[in-house]
């Protein structure tokens, strides 16, 4: 098997023993992206001579005898709406078609300091509006299991660089599902952790209360590896929670015997897909069979967490993507008649459909007279799913759901019916609602299209997660199972 097809655990084992050099995996890497990624399209930005040159420093490191962190020369792909300071940041838009940020983000920052090699800055929706990544400014990702569908969005090509072996890891961010989904539709580990446990100081916000970054692994022992790199307080970022971070590898236990599963029956109906329904059900059994004790449950709330999350998210939305107005920095249409003109040109050839559309509802949803009737009307609706997750998480250790209502979905199938592309996300939206961490593990194949189970747990016990996907990781070998590209 190529370098580039193992996890990072695998990969640091062969680095210690002195097998490989760090060099040699970037090279596999990049091999592996002059292959395919003419047919993929999962990066927008590649930086081969920065990471080369990084790998190299890590073979100086190990060749010296010194010990090496367990994810040091490994390459990880970033998406594209966080800064990197030097290397160009679009947010796949084309009002950011030239932005080169005068800083890093914290996240990527940790991910330096760790020793890893950046492979470069992954395609995504448009300021991480989608569910598809067709709403990209630039180009079309396509899924590794068949080039006909989509990769999942928004962090569409952060999922697919992963799955199609361009990546050994990737960072996403999850605004209603952006990891969760496209790890479910590509056949990935993707985790959204709990609200604040990871800085978003450098990631370009859409909604402010609501994005979170998380990881794209191969397996969940490479997510654990991962978190640990990742989380912790960061003080320029007003909303990250000071709280003690834990060893995550810790959890790495082969055993749920005991564990209290909830299966919401609001997650399991109608509009789900028969084939995901029979993976959740084998799913199920198999965690009774090792001991969980699994149960049916209610969460009466989750009809309205879709049309609360799109209130909230697209008023923070119109907010936040009010600052791109062709003054400071991005494109700027220059023969404009006044200033006025000006903004109004440059955002109307910056921003696409999708955009537009969620930058309008959002400022309808804020304007005078209808901020009550919708904005603070879905606040309340926000809080009262909250509870739901409270209530049941007296009772439960974790719940457990379908990360998608179906397998990934053939390119332009959705692409004119917003609503549609909307209900792809009706699993993993209530889960950014209430701040709550939640992971997508592959359970089985659908068609020979991957399908992802999501198991949801309270407020910073991204352990349990682990536990219970390594558990179901280990005695079913799903996430060894990689598409033939």
């Amino acid at each position: 098997m190529d370098l580039c097809q193992l996890t990072a655990h695998e990969l640091h084992d062969k680095l210690q023993k002195k097998e490989i050099s760090a060099v040699e995996i970037a090279s596999s890497v990049f091999k592996r992206v002059d292959q395919v990624e003419e047919k993929v399209k999962s990066y927008l930005t590649i930086t081969r001579d920065q990471a080369i040159e990084k790998a190299e420093e890590v073979d100086r490191k190990i060749a010296s005898g010194e010990k090496i962190g367990p994810l040091e020369g490994i390459p990880v792909a970033i998406k594209d709406n966080m800064c990197t300071e030097g290397v160009r940041t679009t947010c796949a838009s084309k009002i950011l078609y030239n932005f080169v940020p005068p800083y890093t983000a914290t996240v990527v920052e940790k991910v330096h300091r760790a020793g890893m090699v950046m492979a470069g800055k992954t395609n995504m929706d448009e300021f991480a509006m989608g569910s598809s990544t067709e709403n990209s400014g630039f180009q079309l990702t396509r899924n590794p299991w068949d080039l006909e569908r989509v990769p999942g969005g928004s962090s569409g090509g952060s999922a697919s660089a992963v799955a199609a072996g361009e990546a050994i890891i990737s960072l996403g961010s999850d605004t209603g599902g952006s990891i969760r989904q496209p790890a479910s539709f590509c056949g990935v580990v993707g985790l959204k952790p709990t609200y604040g446990a990871v800085s978003r100081y450098g990631l370009v916000a859409f909604a402010s209360s609501l994005d979170q970054i998380g990881p794209f692994t191969r397996d969940v022992t490479d997510m654990a590896q991962m978190l640990n790199v990742i989380c912790g307080h960061d003080p320029m970022d007003s909303t990250s929670a000071n709280v003690q971070q834990s060893d995550y590898t810790q959890f790495l236990v082969n055993d749920i015997k005991g564990l209290k599963i909830g299966v919401p029956r609001e997650y399991m109906a109608d509009g789900i897909d028969p084939g995901v329904k029979e993976r959740m059900k084998e799913a199920m059994g198999k965690l009774t069979e090792l001991g969980a004790w699994v149960e049916e449950t209610s969460m009466p709330h989750t009809d309205y967490a879709m049309p609360a999350y799109y209130l909230i998210a697209t008023a923070e939305a119109s907010s936040n993507l009010a600052r791109y107005d062709g003054v400071r920095y991005g494109l700027r249409v220059e023969d404009a008649e006044d200033v006025v003109d000006m903004f109004m040109r440059s955002r109307s050839q910056g921003f696409g459909t999708e955009v537009k559309r969620r930058i309008m509802l959002g400022t309808y949803s804020l304007s005078a007279g209808y901020y009550d009737a919708y904005y603070l009307k879905a606040l309340k609706v926000r809080t009262l799913i909250k509870r739901d997750f409270d209530r049941a998480f007296e009772k439960y250790d974790l719940l457990l759901s379908p990360a998608s209502p179906s397998t990934a979905f053939k390119i332009g199938e959705m692409v004119n019916d917003p609503i549609q592309m909307y209900l792809q996300d009706i699993c993993t939206i209530p889960v950014n609602l209430a701040g709550i961490p939640a992971v997508s593990i592959p359970c089985g194949l659908v068609n020979n299209l991957p399908v992802g189970l999501q198991f949801m747990g309270r407020a910073f016990d991204e352990g349990t997660l682990l536990r219970a996907a390594y558990t179901l990781e280990q005695n079913t070998g799903w996430t060894r199972i990689a598409p033939e590209l």
